[in-house]
């Protein structure tokens, strides 16, 4: 099978970075945006030839067990990343100005107001400490405080179908740091609308519930704009749509 990387969707993309290649320790990326003169597709093959990307998974294991890095490459319209692993690769040597790390506190994936990173911390099921990294997928801070006020403005101008409708329709997947960040949302435009007695949002609008995609799989997502929000929004099609 050819070495798959176009993501069909953002929500494929960030699925794929956040769950898939982030878990298995591609923490040194670099990020980049194809411009439009040139074709995705053949700069896809370019990359992919370069660094000797499309491998077994039997070369991987060779390669990790010698000290020697991995590497993944995704895309998604022109936006693209090339991942790492630890070890030696020119990769790293040849990209080296714009190469960084995700666990070093600063470094993120910005993409449709996405920010993705590796973070430790957390807890356990027994409710100890997690020492251990983990994907860290949240709204963009600086998209997170325009949203935060955009709602807060309307907190007390919009009935609570509308503000509800508004919730439903944000255009992110509730990843553990974005319920949070929702949350606070959702809690702060209720402190608004409890104070001025009018009735409150209720916590089930929220958009909680989330379902694996098929990250290369073509045609099965199409776009809706809320008119609420102002913004584009990603839903899966049918099966038999």
């Amino acid at each position: 099978m050819a070495y798959r990387c176009e993501a069909t969707s953002l929500k494929g993309f960030v699925q794929q970075i956040a769950c898939v290649y982030l878990r298995h320790g591609y923490r040194w990326i670099v990020q980049a945006r194809i411009p439009d003169r040139k074709d995705p597709h053949c700069v896809d093959e370019a990359l992919i030839a370069k660094y000797r990307i499309d491998v077994s998974e039997a070369t991987r294991w060779r390669r990790k067990q010698v000290g020697k890095a991995n590497l993944h490459y995704l895309r998604y319209k022109r936006d693209f990343v090339l991942l790492a692993t630890d070890g030696k690769h020119p990769f790293k040597e040849l990209e080296c100005r714009s190469l960084k790390n995700l666990e070093d506190g600063r470094s993120r994936i910005l993409i449709g107001n996405y920010s993705i990173s590796r973070s430790r911390g957390g807890r356990t099921r027994t409710g100890e400490r997690d020492s251990k990294w983990h994907s860290h997928v949240q709204i963009d801070w600086e998209h997170y405080k325009a949203l935060k006020a955009m709602f807060l403005g309307l907190a007390c101008r919009r009935n609570e179908v509308q503000l509800a409708q508004l919730f439903y329709e944000l255009p992110f997947e509730p990843y553990a740091p974005i319920r949070r960040q929702i949350s606070a949302i959702w809690a702060a435009v209720n402190r608004q609308r409890r104070r001025a007695g009018l009735s409150l949002i209720p916590v089930d609008v929220l958009p909680f519930r989330t379902k694996s995609v098929k990250v290369f799989e073509p045609d099965r997502v199409r776009q809706l704009w809320s008119s609420a929000g102002g913004w584009w929004y990603e839903v899966r099609r049918a099966e038999n749509s």
